[in-house]
């Protein structure tokens, strides 16, 4: 099994293509908020909103296009695979929930679905890139859907309305600390490369390598 080296997490390549693709999503949500009449300052708020993600995103795309490519995590084959894998599953799970909730009437609950399962896909994405904080995320979309499910049945506010406001604030949030090269937790997922790394300073024997200090 493939893993990543911390150098490969957090290359210029890894940290802008994740800031372009995690911003971009960000405005989306935002602009998926406005999908129902909102009062003229919070629209206000969220087109400037939308403003600063796609500001965010491309920043994050001139990074990944001015690093090496071979720094970027998914130049590994095998991350690439289960990347690809993850994406499409959860793509599937989405239009799948979307399409019942869509013939069923029940349209107004298709943004919780797709935060909810964004916030799931979330978590095995951060084993395969190696990105601990990627669960974090997760947690947080997964608690957006819950807060758009409970306010939806209980008050006027549109479900779309409050996943819209909460997912994209959090994506942006993590895009702008991705951008930053920093993370929602201190910690990352080890991996098998991490562990060569450590091992390359022995021999096959375990016993230490010789430096030559010539």
């Amino acid at each position: 099994m493939s893993s990543l080296s911390e150098a490969a997490r957090r290359s210029g390549r890894a940290r802008g293509s994740a800031a372009a693709v995690v911003g971009f999503f960000a405005a989306a949500w935002f602009a998926w908020a406005m999908a129902v009449d909102l009062p003229r300052p919070l629209t206000a708020l969220l087109d400037a909103a939308i403003v600063v993600a796609l500001v965010v995103a491309v920043l994050g795309a001139v990074l990944a296009v001015r690093s090496p490519a071979e720094s970027s995590a998914l130049a590994d084959r095998a991350v690439r695979r289960r990347y690809t894998l993850v994406v499409v599953i959860e793509f599937a799970v989405i239009w799948a929930g979307a399409a019942v909730l869509g013939n069923t009437g029940l349209s107004a609950w298709i943004p919780v679905w797709v935060c909810f399962a964004v916030g799931v896909h979330f978590v095995p994405l951060a084993g395969v890139l190696g990105e601990a904080s990627l669960t974090v995320l997760g947690a947080l979309l997964v608690v957006v859907a819950a807060a758009g499910l409970l306010l939806g049945l209980t008050t006027t506010v549109a479900p779309g309305t409050v996943t819209g406001i909460g997912a994209g604030g959090c994506l942006l949030a993590a895009a702008v600390l991705t951008l930053a090269g920093k993370r929602f937790s201190g910690r990352r997922t080890p991996g098998p490369v991490d562990q060569r790394g450590s091992e390359d300073s022995t021999s096959p024997a375990g016993a230490p390598r010789r430096r030559n200090h010539s």
